[in-house]
């Protein structure tokens, strides 16, 4: 009987400690749910380069707000833009095409000469085979230049592309979180920079195991966020898990609040109201 006593005692006195963390209230007359949430980054980037090399510049540092696209980092890359500007003289180069085609123009004249006069008998087939296959190979030269140009237009594009990958561009809109690299230093697998993405937020909530069906992806919920921010904020659900963690009895459900000018900070605690009664969410 002792026995018994200590071990209901012990399950109300676990019930006490979890159920602050995990679940939120159900007030039935104000026919709304809410819970304890905490809002977060969207998504957490780490930014690094697609090639090996030396940093020539970093941009950006800890604290700074990023765009996406916008540069942040800029490897050396002093071989690679000389290598670029070769390719582009060669592929503007106009002047071997200029002279096949001149050629192949008095090669067929000349064709046209020596043709007209083996048809009046005043030639020999000889000496207009001797120029028809000259036309033919001064066709093949100029088909053969601009094979070349084209060749070399796309080695430019190649070379372009080169010099692209030496500088990092932000993949996302946010505020920078941790400057790993700095000027003069070698990048090759490490990021250069860490970036929380601000726009939009998302908000974790964890409900009981008893709440399954009270909320579905797609409900809007009122977030409001702790002092000093306040105010409230229309988010969405977005994810509901469909696994139970059978440790605690809970599972997690988020949502997304739209951040435009950055004015929520992540990192925030919340509390996430739910209109409407159980029975009206569970038939949604």
């Amino acid at each position: 009987m002792k026995f018994a006593n200590r071990f209901l005692a012990g399950v109300l006195v676990g019930a006490i400690l979890v159920w602050p963390m995990v679940a939120g209230s159900f007030q039935e007359g104000n026919q709304s749910l809410e819970f304890d949430g905490v809002i977060e980054p969207y998504r957490i980037v780490e930014v690094g380069s697609e090639v090996p090399g030396i940093l020539k510049k970093v941009y950006v540092d800890r604290g700074d707000t990023i765009s996406v696209g916008q540069k942040v980092a800029l490897l050396r890359s002093g071989v690679e833009k000389a290598t670029l500007e070769l390719a582009r003289v060669r592929a503007d180069m106009q002047s071997n095409i200029r002279a096949k085609r001149t050629a192949l123009e008095f090669s067929q004249r000349h064709c046209n000469r020596i043709k007209d006069l083996y048809e009046a008998k005043a030639q020999s087939f000889q000496k207009w085979d001797e120029v028809e296959t000259q036309r033919i190979l001064a066709e093949t030269e100029l088909a053969d230049a601009m094979e070349q140009k084209r060749l070399h237009e796309l080695e430019f594009v190649q070379a372009s592309e080169v010099v692209k990958r030496k500088t990092i561009l932000s993949p996302v809109a946010g505020v920078v979180m941790e400057r790993y690299l700095s000027k003069g230093e070698y990048v090759e697998d490490k990021p250069v920079i860490k970036v929380a993405q601000m726009d939009p937020l998302k908000v974790e909530v964890v409900m009981l195991v008893s709440e399954i069906g009270f909320v579905k992806i797609g409900m809007r919920g009122i977030v409001k966020p702790e002092a000093p921010v306040n105010g409230e904020y229309e988010g969405i659900v977005t994810i509901v898990d469909k696994v139970i963690d059978a440790a605690s009895g809970t599972f997690g459900v988020r949502l997304e609040i739209p951040n435009p000018k950055f004015k929520i900070p992540p990192g925030l605690k919340c509390k996430v109201i739910f209109s409407g009664t159980s029975k009206e969410l569970k038939n949604e």
